[in-house]
């Protein structure tokens, strides 16, 4: 009979990527994988082998206020004791929590069961409910490093797990700027992607005819804002293609010259992984400054240029942007930088660490 890893995850791609990453590991080393998530995480694991179970638990946020406040007491009790059900029968080898409120029933019931279990902390500052579990789990698997833990907690480095599908173009050959079609991508993950749809297609418009003639920009941007952003490079004269979400965003991050993007973990994961010059803007609204501490490895190595939200506005990135795309020497460094930080083993890593968990047992 094969082992069994339950995966609690849930609320962003931030939290559901690197879960996606150990879920494919996982099933390569011959365990049986399971997701316990939410609705709403539900909605971001497209991209998990289908191999993978799925099992929806109720799970309430008290992030959201109001009424939604009320019930969560009452969906995260429902959530754990289906999970509790689902463990009595299922006896799995492990429980991994990857955080977001998700995540809190199945941790919930691995813990009151006794089940071997370890979180991952994607982000330099701990989750709220990854906090919740740091004196409750052997060890923390942190993604950055150094990640702020509690004092008295355990925290082994590593590193973020990136998909397969970014693994393939890990350390993908860097074409520097120069006078040839340029690529720039623009992601701003699920919050606060607003301001850089804002503010990238103005500062772009700024630079010299002949380099922005050169451009062609991938952007990532809501629904609400597409028309906008859409209009605006239009405007410039600018080439771009703008949705939602781009399946195939690894190959178009190899292909590009510049990223500009939040800090998100799995975003600065994937950036070194493939090594490519960034232009980072951490999410001001994170209230542990997670994001700021994100991004400060990039920098500190040369391989990003980070403006806070206070910067960041057409002049200033239209300043950093050209810098970079006028300067192959200094692009190529970038490049190299930001790839010294990558860890694409980080998934074998932190399947290593479960099987270790697994093995000691309760």
């Amino acid at each position: 009979m094969k082992p069994l890893l339950i995966i609690a995850a849930g609320g962003t791609g931030g939290h559901m990527f690197p879960a996606q990453a150990l879920a494919e590991v996982m099933l390569d080393r011959g365990w049986d994988v399971s997701l316990s998530t939410d609705e709403r995480g539900a909605r971001y694991a497209g991209g998990f082998p289908r191999a993978v179970q799925r099992q929806v638990l109720s799970a309430g946020t008290f992030a959201r206020g109001g009424f939604s406040m009320i019930k969560a007491p009452f969906q995260i009790v429902s959530g754990v004791l289906t999970a509790i059900l689902r463990m009595r029968r299922e006896q799995p080898a492990c429980v991994i929590g990857f955080g977001g409120y998700p995540a809190l029933p199945a941790m919930t019931a691995a813990w009151l069961l006794g089940r071997p279990r370890l979180v991952h902390e994607q982000n330099g500052v701990l989750g709220k409910v990854n906090g919740i579990f740091a004196n409750r789990v052997p060890l923390i698997a942190c993604g950055t490093w150094p990640t702020q833990l509690p004092p008295g907690v355990r925290g082994v480095h590593t590193g973020n797990p990136i998909r397969s599908a970014v693994l393939e173009r890990a350390a993908a050959p860097y074409t520097p700027p120069g006078d040839w079609p340029l690529s720039v991508l623009v992601i701003g993950g699920s919050q606060g992607a607003s301001i850089l749809s804002r503010v990238v297609p103005a500062a772009l418009a700024k630079l010299p005819d002949d380099l922005r003639k050169r451009l062609t920009i991938s952007h990532q941007a809501r629904p609400a804002d597409d028309a906008a952003v859409n209009g605006a490079y239009r405007d410039a004269g600018i080439r771009a293609e703008v949705q939602p979400f781009f399946e195939d965003l690894p190959a178009r991050m190899a292909e590009a010259q510049l990223v500009i993007s939040r800090s998100g973990a799995s975003s600065v994961a994937d950036i070194s992984a493939i090594g490519r010059p960034s232009i980072l803007v951490p999410l001001a609204i994170a209230k542990r400054g997670e994001q700021a501490a994100n991004a400060k490895g990039l920098a500190e190595v040369g391989g990003a240029v980070v403006l806070s939200e206070d910067e960041f506005d057409e002049d200033t990135l239209a300043s950093a942007a050209e810098s970079i795309l006028m300067d192959a020497g200094l692009a190529s460094n970038m490049a190299t930088a930001a790839l010294s930080l990558g860890m694409p083993d980080a998934a074998d890593q932190l399947a290593d660490l479960v099987e270790s968990i697994a093995a000691e047992g309760t």
